[in-house]
């Protein structure tokens, strides 16, 4: 089956799921890095695509000839799945248990695991100032959901998350627990959890999607405390300044300038 398949991304957890899924999948695409410090994604021509204004997104020539546009990770990803994954290479038939099981591990990924730590980040790396209660409560609350995922692994004895196989419950989380340590998680505290991370991160796929739309410098940043700072401090500019960017148009949304 033939695809058309454009990707708009950046190096993010969410960004590399859906370039890791492609790889996987043996999928060709097309790939435009979008630069977040410069607001790439509030432009008026990504608006089209993504409305929400964030990435990932994709479009892609439909069953009907027609462009067809995908945003939100988790409907990228089941997208992807649904329409080429017929051999189930990295999902499983829509009448069995385990696509059921799927499903599950993906909405706790994104109701949970990706918004909770996407906040300790926010919280941990990029605040303007710390705020104590805000940093334990979303890095408390990420290594509650890190300890069921451990648990899960650990009792079930199962090498991935669902099935026994890599599936998308697997990349969807990857990116995210990869990154542990920028949330202030300390990932050895969850042996079974580190060692799915690491084989996870053996697959070449992943490699080389977590490659896209840029190098992926996670493991080598959070190695060097020094750049992990550097890194932070860049970060927190233009984080800072896209949310006043929000609150100013908001304020202008609803009449109070």
């Amino acid at each position: 089956m033939s695809s058309n398949i454009h990707l708009y991304t950046a190096q993010t957890p969410n960004g590399i799921k859906i370039s890791i899924t492609l790889e996987e999948l043996g999928l060709p695409y097309e790939v435009t890095g979008i630069d977040m410090s410069k607001n790439t994604q509030k432009e008026p021509w990504f608006l089209k695509i993504n409305p929400n204004g964030r990435i990932p997104a994709i479009t892609d020539t439909f069953t009907d000839g027609e462009t067809i546009r995908v945003f939100e990770s988790g409907s990228i990803m089941q997208y992807l799945v649904e329409r080429y994954d017929k051999d189930h290479k990295i999902s499983f038939p829509a009448d069995s248990r385990e696509h059921v099981e799927v499903a599950s591990w993906m909405y706790f990924l994104n109701a949970g695991v990706g918004p909770m730590q996407g906040q300790a980040n926010h919280f941990h790396r990029y605040a303007p100032e710390q705020i104590p209660y805000g940093v334990n409560r979303y890095q408390n609350e990420t290594r509650r959901l890190y300890g069921i995922l451990d648990t899960h692994l650990g009792e079930n004895k199962v090498d991935y998350i669902v099935g026994n196989k890599c599936t998308i419950a697997d990349i969807a989380h990857w990116g995210w627990i990869a990154a542990a340590g920028w949330a202030g998680v300390n990932i050895d505290d969850f042996p079974h959890l580190k060692a799915w991370e690491e084989r996870m991160w053996a697959r070449p796929a992943v490699q080389k999607g977590a490659n896209v739309p840029s190098p992926y410098r996670m493991k080598e940043l959070l190695a060097d405390k020094e750049a992990t700072e550097k890194h932070a401090a860049e970060s927190r500019k233009w984080v800072q300044a896209s949310m006043k960017e929000d609150a100013e148009k908001n304020k202008s949304r609803t009449g109070q300038l």
